[in-house]
């Protein structure tokens, strides 16, 4: 098992946005972390990809995905420790897992564990009634409805919290931050970086 894709453990509040492509999981990430006065954890594929596409004009490919998942759990412990009782991440390793799925057909053995081990106390599930915005890296504008039923399914599979977002933008982060207070609520001796700073 490969350690570099595994959580380390911290006591906070970890909710993740999951869903297709350019359904406001960025944007409900800021306005979350903004809420929460808090950090986000942003989806490393996205610069990964984006330097990749710059410099080669190639998109993702099947070897680009360990390296991508190895990225993005170590952005995420390193916000971990930077985070206010919560860390908001805009995406995580079932996601990747999904991709893996749908795009190639098979999902690495240390992938596909650590998707199952990381622990999140939420997924705030994105629908596809949001506008397509296109960029160098999305490409299945015409297969949103089959992604989001993939990611669904994931999340059912692997007996994953799970709240679905529809609607307008203050709808979604209405819905998300009732529930997520909820969760905050039910929590005791959050780990807090500004209460480390201020000692």
């Amino acid at each position: 098992m490969e350690k570099k894709l595994l959580q380390q453990p911290i006591n906070i509040v970890k909710i993740v946005l999951f869903g297709p492509e350019s359904t406001g999981k960025t944007t409900l990430s800021k306005q979350l972390a903004r809420h929460y006065n808090t950090v986000w954890a942003p989806e490393y594929a996205r610069e990964y990809l984006q330097k990749k596409w710059n410099n080669h004009r190639k998109t993702c490919e099947a070897k680009d995905l360990i390296p991508i998942a190895i990225g993005q759990m170590k952005l995420e412990n390193k916000l971990a420790k930077k985070a206010d009782r919560i860390l908001i991440c805009d995406t995580d390793l079932l996601e990747t897992k999904v991709y893996s799925e749908e795009f190639y057909g098979f999902v690495d053995q240390d992938l596909n564990e650590a998707a199952k081990i990381n622990n999140y106390d939420l997924y705030l599930l994105t629908y596809i009634d949001t506008p397509w915005e296109e960029d160098d890296l999305r490409d299945r504008p015409k297969q949103r409805l089959k992604m989001f039923t993939a990611f669904e399914e994931a999340l059912q599979k692997n007996n994953k919290p799970y709240l679905l977002l529809k609607g307008n933008k203050e709808d979604r982060f209405k819905k998300a931050a009732e529930t997520i207070n909820t969760i905050i609520d039910s929590k005791e001796n959050l780990y807090s970086f500004s209460n480390i700073t201020q000692q």
